[in-house]
């Protein structure tokens, strides 16, 4: 089934407990599918990060092949939200095909729903956030 993207603005906010997993190349979120049968992805890359939009345009075409490669590990129930780094450029179609593969795995094993104990939500900051390896295969 192929996903559609997430375009709104709105649409793209996640809180601080959602889930998440980052690697050396993207940092993924995820939040609950707004529409039940319909779930979405949306890409990010800022201008702030990449200047020019031939840049911008390249990082966007690498993460999509990433996804498409990896599809059957995105769940079902989730939008995710793909915010590509600088050093996207730095893989090659391979190497990013594996982190894609790595951190959804990741993600496949974590609850939807933020566990909070005594009613109190803990945010995550980076330091919280697991950094997914990448390995040479």
């Amino acid at each position: 089934m192929k996903r559609d993207t997430i375009k709104k603005h709105e649409d793209f906010a996640t809180a601080m407990n959602d889930p998440s997993a980052r690697s050396a190349y993207f940092l993924i979120r995820a939040k609950k599918a707004k529409y039940e049968n319909d779930p979405r992805y949306g890409i990010s890359v800022t201008k702030r990060s990449f200047k020019h939009a031939v840049d911008r345009n390249r990082a966007k075409r690498m993460l999509r092949d990433w996804i498409a490669f990896n599809e059957d590990l995105l769940r079902p129930e989730w939008d995710y939200i793909f915010i590509v780094r600088k050093d996207i450029f730095c893989a090659d179609c391979y190497t990013g095909r594996g982190a894609m593969r790595k951190a959804l795995r990741y993600m496949q094993k974590l609850p939807l729903e933020p566990s909070s104990e005594c009613g109190v939500v803990q945010s995550q900051n980076k330091e919280s956030l697991p950094e997914i390896e990448e390995t040479q295969e």
